[in-house]
């Protein structure tokens, strides 16, 4: 069974922010998206600029294969 709701992470616990009518003690798996938290350090201009140059590299060292298939706006979507 599946169901999504809201949480709050608080004092080292997931809170959820509406009822889930689970049984007390219930096992479940968490998937976390967002918010995205920045490291301290890369808010300064200097590290940004040093994280961009590597993504940069690391983005030549690896292009995108002439022949790779289209996604499309679905499939570049997908949840599974």
């Amino acid at each position: 069974m599946s169901h999504r709701l809201k949480a709050v992470y608080q004092r080292g616990a997931f809170r959820p922010l509406e009822p889930c009518n689970l049984p007390e003690a219930s096992e479940v798996e968490l998937t976390v998206e967002g918010p995205f938290v920045v490291h301290p350090e890369a808010r300064q201009r200097k590290e940004q600029a040093r994280i961009l140059k590597t993504v940069v590299r690391r983005m030549q060292q690896n292009p995108i294969p002439a022949d790779a298939p289209s996604l499309t706006r679905e499939a570049l979507h997908e949840r599974g």
